[in-house]
């Protein structure tokens, strides 16, 4: 009985997080979990990737996974998602200046809904290429539309 109240409780807790979680970040919760999916898979298929280069370049340590190279992935994907805060802070920024000047801005998340659609985007070539290192036949059409995508949200966000 005990076990169930406490799986109840933790239920009731995530739920209420993640509502509470729902109603501050809008549109950029989705984005942020489809994020997060995407940093995994890209990872899985990075090390699956590297693992059949180095069974067809045996001996050759250029090729194959390594711990390093994880690690440099993860410390890599810890990055994106410190951009992203500085992004959402930057909209917290503005939305509290634009308030106390009176200026009401029905978007609450615009920089960091727009990095954090960028790194989904990125994520997504990523996989792309990944799936091709490991010999799946990648439609071309399909890369050149996504780094179209990622293209003209860089030119959105003034990049190049």
């Amino acid at each position: 009985m005990k076990q169930v109240y406490l799986y109840n409780t933790i239920q009731g807790a995530a739920a209420a997080f993640l509502a509470w979680l729902s109603a501050k970040l809008g549109l950029l919760l989705p984005v942020m979990l489809i994020l997060a999916g995407m940093m995994v898979l890209d990872y899985i298929t990075g090390m699956l990737a590297s693992k059949r280069e180095s069974l067809e370049h045996p001996g050759d340590s250029s090729y194959g996974w390594s711990s390093k190279r994880g690690a440099e992935g993860i410390i890599k994907k810890v990055g994106y998602l410190c951009v992203i805060v500085v992004a959402m802070a930057v909209d917290y920024i503005i939305l509290h200046v634009a308030a106390e000047a009176g200026i009401t801005l029905s978007l609450k998340a615009f920089f960091g809904l727009l990095v954090a659609v960028w790194y989904v985007l990125n994520e997504l070539l990523s996989i792309i290429e990944n799936a091709g290192r490991m010999g799946a036949p990648v439609p071309e059409w399909l890369a050149k539309y996504v780094a179209v995508l990622k293209n003209k949200i860089d030119s959105q966000g003034g990049g190049e």
